[in-house]
């Protein structure tokens, strides 16, 4: 590696095989991968993400961070008063200290693996807070993962043909779309029969 590189045009440069391979191939691409991460995930989404690892047990909770542990519940006004959030502060220290040293840790592979724990030893009785806010995380990738999906169907059904229909019919669409589980299990029979009670109509469904 400390040689000096050879061009496929066999012309050597004043750069050798380390400087090439970590500067020129590795660095470049690592820096094509950041861009194309930062325009699939939107800068919140990304927030969120990097927040919610905090909370991975993984190596110790060598992710562990309490500043970014109160940024995100900041993030969930809805579901936490001032009073809760005053006392999740406190809380923070106490449940980090007292799992840090816990055996039972050493094999988790994660923050839902971490949220079974705490319900199984009743840990999570005496840090309800942070069981609140493992369980918010643990919903955000389903959730995510639903919006960005929501979107992707947006795009195929609401063509230019399509741009002047009414949202109510738009919504009904999008919804049969997502939902294709849930209206596999829906009768042709049952549709029929709603539309006939409707209103009537001159040919026969």
């Amino acid at each position: 590696m400390s040689e000096y590189y050879v061009t496929p045009r066999k012309r050597r440069i004043n750069k050798t095989n380390q400087h090439h391979f970590e500067v020129v191939i590795f660095n470049t691409i690592l820096d094509m991968q950041i861009q194309e991460f930062g325009d699939r995930f939107s800068e919140v989404g990304t927030d969120l993400i990097e927040n919610m690892a905090t909370l991975s047990p993984c190596d110790s909770f060598s992710s562990f961070d309490k500043a970014k542990l109160l940024k995100l519940n900041k993030i969930y006004k809805n579901d936490f008063n001032d009073s809760e959030r005053a006392q999740l502060n406190g809380q923070i220290d106490i449940y980090y200290h007292s799992l840090l040293h816990d055996e039972k840790i050493f094999n988790l592979k994660g923050i839902a693996d971490l949220s079974c724990l705490l319900v199984e030893t009743g840990k999570h009785l005496s840090f309800p807070w942070v069981h609140r806010l493992l369980k918010l995380t643990l919903v955000l990738p389903v959730a995510i993962a639903t919006v960005e999906q929501c979107f992707s169907v947006i795009k195929f059904l609401k063509t230019d043909l399509r741009n002047r229909i009414d949202n109510d019919f738009i919504n009904c669409a999008l919804i049969c779309s997502v939902e294709k589980e849930a209206l596999d299990n829906v009768k042709t029979e049952n549709i029929i029969t709603r539309f006939r009670k409707m209103k009537e109509r001159r040919g026969k469904l």
